[in-house]
């Protein structure tokens, strides 16, 4: 079977799956557009490491532009990476820039109204601390009565507070906070477990590590164009995702990008995995 017909069987095999009604919607426009120009444009992160970065060469690099580059070839075209921010990712994404963003996007009921968020998730991020290695913080209720830095209006405050007793210290930024806990003001920076480990791996925090199991799990997304969603191309990679949890793929890039392996992952593998086997 030759290229051509294997995408166009595959497009068939998609179509044959989507209900009726949005399948007699379905014009592909954007399929088609990557197939006949033979190229892939997807919108990625170049600040956020190790998902999305650029090298001391400027290269991108990161486990979601691995992503990328899988899908690409899966659909037998090339890959253009776009640079984007959380602030233009998904009007990128609406104006056409790019054909699909793989770009650390929470996935959120407001966002699945304008973009073509599919499942299932590939990733998740949640609450988690950066702490001093020597303090050998294991156990959530270790924060009971003990200063712990925020960021003012970050909702991860309110549960360390509520639910572990810990006392709180808000500041207007990361920046400060993360430099109160260097001057010991606090035990740990309580945030999102994803920034912490782009911390870890940028080389300055050493000494300090994210020691707990991460809790209140926030799934995060890709997406193709609203239109897409239910047709070919968001078939497409709904496939994609759901075998890069089934084959270890998702797991294989943590342990590549040097990601503290996540339950997320080892949950969506026994759950995707082959009953066969």
């Amino acid at each position: 079977m030759n290229k051509t017909t294997a995408i166009t069987v595959a497009a068939a095999f998609a179509l044959a799956f989507a209900p009726a009604a949005a399948a007699a919607e379905c014009k592909n426009e954007v399929w088609n557009k990557v197939q006949k120009r033979g190229k892939l444009v997807v919108g990625v992160k170049p600040d956020y490491k190790p998902w999305g970065y650029r090298s001391e060469s400027g290269e991108l690099v990161g486990m979601e532009i691995d992503l990328a580059k899988d899908a690409a070839a899966k659909m037998g075209v090339e890959v253009e990476l776009v640079p984007v921010q959380s602030s233009n990712r998904m009007q990128f994404l609406e104006q056409g820039k790019i054909d699909l963003m793989i770009a650390t996007m929470s996935d959120r009921a407001d966002r699945r109204k304008i973009t073509g968020i599919v499942g299932p998730n590939y990733y998740t991020s949640g609450t988690n601390l950066l702490a001093p290695k020597a303090l050998k913080l294991r156990d959530w209720e270790q924060l009971r009565g003990k200063p712990v830095c925020g960021k003012q209006g970050a909702f991860y405050n309110q549960i360390v507070e509520q639910r572990y007793g810990a006392q709180v210290v808000a500041f207007t930024g990361n920046a400060e906070a993360k430099q109160a806990l260097r001057d010991k003001k606090c035990i740990a920076f309580v945030y999102d477990d994803s920034s912490i480990v782009a911390d870890l791996a940028s080389g300055d925090w050493g000494e300090y590590e994210m020691p707990m199991a991460t809790e209140d799990d926030n799934p995060w997304a890709l997406a193709v164009p609203l239109a897409e969603r239910d047709c070919v191309f968001g078939r497409f990679m709904s496939g994609m995702i759901y075998n890069w949890h089934r084959d270890g793929t998702l797991a294989e890039l943590e342990e590549k990008w040097g990601i503290q392996p996540t339950t997320f992952l080892r949950g969506q593998k026994e759950r995707f995995a082959d009953w066969i086997k």
